[in-house]
């Protein structure tokens, strides 16, 4: 046999590198950067920022639409507590309001006429009506939620937007499963490279290192991402071998994973400001002002009672519906305004984030995988060759500096 040469003892200790390396830098390039960096063709995007709308896609219908339909999540909201919220921080804001709206146009002669005692009743008469009117308004709201906002495309275009949230979202919720991918691949190159080892052993002068380490450079870039992929979803269902459970890392933390994800989702995805401003801006915004006009034209007439008819002749009808669109443009803005409360958004979205967690808690191992697991194999093929080609790249380097 050949004389062994110390050299190859080498070979496993720097396979395992190799390994940690090419995982460690194929989880990095999954995620970062956020941006293209170089001049195309030569660049690089992070994998998920660059497909950030196509994976917010499959993430919904995979993933977040398994935790809630869109109205339950607007019931999850509460719309009797958004409406008990918007009605304490707009009452103490009636007296201007109706000042504001009377002082433009020619309603501003017809209210400067009237005597202070009768201005105020015109305020308190909105004020008393103001309580049924928000909540008739947010009943309607979430009773056509799916006719207002397409929460699909709402994920999709904030993803797109911020694709810092996409990354931080499956960053956070297989955050142990990545390191367990960059930690695995130095023990699995080790253990790749004893194999090799012998072989460049045995082969003696019949293979040229700078040919024998480069080829198995990429076998252990892509075999140590490929089964850390595999041990990280698979087995699906928990299967015993030899006295010994096994099941996919991933699946095995689905209590915790629920946790992480669902935080993640409420706080920056499917927040009730998110909702609210997808509404009022969003490409379905035309049906959100047409029912808050309808409220708030409802809330005019029954504030204004039997002197409607004298407001009329006073001011016309025309000025009379423009008082309307005032209104509910003046109405937009602040209860906007009123909603975009972080203490209470955090308090909505602490609500949803239980119910979300506990549809997520109770899944079959089966339907969790298929939450997450969808958006992985959208690019697994890609993560496992971008390993395959830094492993050769290492190998390659290994074979110039030592043989």
């Amino acid at each position: 046999m050949p004389e062994f040469p110390l050299a190859l003892l080498t070979i496993p200790v720097i396979a395992g590198f190799i390994g940690w390396t090419t995982n460690a830098l194929a989880v990095r390039m999954t995620f970062w950067p956020l941006e293209y960096v170089g001049r195309r063709p030569f660049g690089w995007q992070g994998i998920v920022p660059a497909r950030a709308r196509k994976m917010a896609a499959i993430a919904v219908d995979t993933g977040i639409s398994k935790l809630g339909t869109v109205p339950e999540i607007a019931e999850y909201f509460d719309p009797d507590r958004i409406a008990d919220h918007l009605t304490l921080q707009l009452d103490p804001l009636v007296p201007g309001f109706v000042a504001d709206l009377a002082r433009e146009g020619d309603r501003a002669r017809w209210w400067a006429a009237l005597p202070p005692p009768a201005r105020a009743a015109v305020v308190q008469r909105v004020r008393r009506q103001l309580p049924g009117a928000v909540h008739r308004l947010m009943r309607d709201v979430a009773d056509n939620i799916e006719d207002l906002v397409d929460v699909r495309m709402m994920v999709v275009d904030l993803f797109g937007e911020r694709k810092d949230l996409i990354v931080r979202m499956f960053r956070t919720a297989g955050d142990k499963e990545f390191r367990f991918l960059v930690a695995s691949g130095f023990w699995f190159g080790a253990l790749l490279g004893v194999p090799q080892m012998l072989l460049a052993w045995l082969a003696g002068d019949a293979i040229s290192p700078l040919v024998l380490l480069p080829v198995a450079g990429v076998l252990v870039g892509y075999a140590t991402n490929r089964l850390a992929l595999r041990l990280i979803f698979e087995p699906v269902e928990p299967r015993t071998w030899f006295g010994v459970t096994f099941q996919g890392l991933f699946l095995r933390r689905q209590e915790e994973v629920a946790e992480v994800y669902c935080h993640v989702v409420t706080r920056d995805v499917l927040t009730l400001r998110n909702f609210i401003d997808r509404m009022l801006t969003g490409p379905r915004s035309d049906r959100t002002h047409a029912l808050i006009h309808r409220h708030v034209g409802a809330l005019v007439d029954e504030s204004m009672g039997v002197i409607r008819p004298a407001v009329e002749l006073a001011v016309g009808r025309e000025e009379l519906a423009q008082l309307n669109v005032a209104a509910e443009r003046r109405a937009v803005t602040l209860s906007a305004a009123s909603l975009d409360d972080p203490a209470f958004n955090a308090e909505r979205a602490a609500i949803v984030e239980v119910q979300m967690r506990e549809r997520m808690v109770e899944m079959s191992p089966e339907e969790f995988a298929g939450m997450l697991r969808p958006v992985f194999r959208e690019d697994e093929l890609t993560l496992v060759l971008v390993g395959a080609a830094l492993g050769g790249l290492a190998g390659l380097a290994q074979a110039l500096l030592l043989f």
